[in-house]
C-alpha cells in the first residue's frame, strides 16, 4: 500500500482507509455503511441522505479522528470507562445520548454515553458519564470526498494537495466551541452529583491542551482517555488503540467554570431505569460487561 498522507487528505472513508479495496471495504463504501456503531446501520454524518463518510484525515502522517463514532470500535472506550468509574465485577451497559436537565428542566446537553451499573434485578445503582471528543475541521473535506467517492478504484491514489481550502484539523475550535461548553454545563452537574466523567478524544488533540495535574486514579473526578489510530499493514484498516490514560481533578478554576445549577439526582436515575428496563424487556440482551481488571 502507498502512503497517501503527504498527498491528500483522506485517512478512512466509510471505515476504511481509501486504498483498502477488500470486499467489506467496497461494501461499506457502496451501501454508505458505518462499520463503528452508528444507531443506524448507515453513516448519517453531515447529511443522512447524502452523508459525509470520513471518518478521520490525514495532519502530516498523523491520523485525526472527526467523527465521534469513530471511538465506538469495540466499545474500547466504553470498558476503559467502566474501569475508572465502578469497582470490579460490576456488570454494566451503556446508554447513548442521553439528555441531561438541569434543576429549572433547562436541557444542559446530551452526554454522549452514560455508563449504568446495575445488580441482578436489573436496578441501576451507578453511573458515569463519557463524552466523545472528535475534532473539527478546517477547510473542505466533503470536496476530495466527493471526487475520491466517484470512482474509489480510479481515484484511490489521487492528488489533493494545492487545492484551495485543503483540509486540516482545527483544535482551536474543537477545544472552544465543543469540549469547553461540555464540561461547563454538563460536567458541573455531574460533579455536583459526585459522578464520575471519562473524556475519550485523539492524541493529537489531547497534545494541545494545557498540561493537566495528575492524580492517582482513585482520587480522580475526571479521566482523559487519549487514543491512536495505528494502521494494520496486513488488513490494511486502521485499529483504535489507547495511547495514554490521564487522571485529573476539576482545578478550582475548572470547577468554578463549570459549575452549573443542578437537578434531582432521582430524576436523572428514574430516565436511566426506565431506559435500562426498555433493554432487559427487549427480546434481545443488553450489551454488558463484566470488569476483571483493576488499576
Amino acid at each position: 500500500m502507498s502512503d497517501p498522507h503527504n498527498q491528500q487528505p483522506l485517512a478512512e472513508v466509510f471505515g476504511y482507509p481509501i486504498t483498502n479495496e477488500s470486499e467489506n471495504a467496497t461494501r461499506c463504501r457502496r451501501l454508505r455503511l458505518c462499520p463503528f456503531g452508528n444507531r443506524v446501520p448507515n453513516c448519517t454524518k453531515d447529511k443522512a441522505n447524502d452523508p459525509l463518510g470520513v471518518c478521520s484525515i490525514f495532519d502530516d502522517k498523523n491520523v485525526v479522528i472527526t467523527c465521534p463514532i469513530r471511538f465506538r470500535e469495540n466499545w474500547i472506550i466504553a470498558e476503559d470507562a467502566a474501569q475508572f468509574f465502578f469497582p470490579s465485577k460490576t456488570t454494566w451497559t451503556t446508554l447513548t445520548e442521553v439528555r441531561l436537565k438541569d434543576a429549572h428542566g433547562k436541557s444542559a446537553g446530551n452526554i454522549d454515553v452514560v455508563i449504568c451499573a446495575y445488580d441482578h434485578f436489573g436496578k441501576v445503582t451507578d453511573f458515569g458519564a463519557l463524552e466523545v471528543q472528535a475534532v473539527y475541521i478546517s477547510g473542505n473535506v466533503r470536496n476530495p470526498f466527493e471526487f475520491y467517492i466517484k470512482n474509489p478504484k480510479k481515484n484511490k491514489t489521487m492528488v489533493w494537495q494545492g487545492h484551495p481550502n485543503y483540509p486540516n484539523p482545527d483544535y482551536l475550535s474543537s477545544s472552544r466551541k465543543r469540549l469547553a461548553p461540555q464540561l461547563i454545563y454538563k460536567g458541573g452537574i455531574l460533579k455536583t452529583w459526585n459522578k464520575k466523567v471519562a473524556v475519550a478524544l485523539n492524541r493529537g488533540f489531547f497534545e494541545t491542551l494545557p498540561v493537566l495535574n495528575e492524580v492517582a486514579p482513585e482520587k480522580a473526578d475526571i479521566a482523559w482517555f487519549v487514543y491512536d489510530l495505528a494502521l494494520d499493514k496486513r488488513s490494511n484498516t486502521f485499529k483504535l488503540k489507547r495511547y495514554k490514560s490521564v487522571y485529573t481533578k476539576f482545578g478550582d478554576s475548572l470547577e468554578k467554570i463549570t459549575r452549573s445549577d443542578p437537578g434531582d439526582i432521582s430524576d436523572f436515575m428514574g430516565l436511566l431505569q426506565e431506559r435500562v428496563d426498555e433493554k432487559l424487556e427487549g427480546n434481545n440482551p443488553p450489551d454488558t460487561q463484566t470488569i476483571d481488571v483493576t488499576f
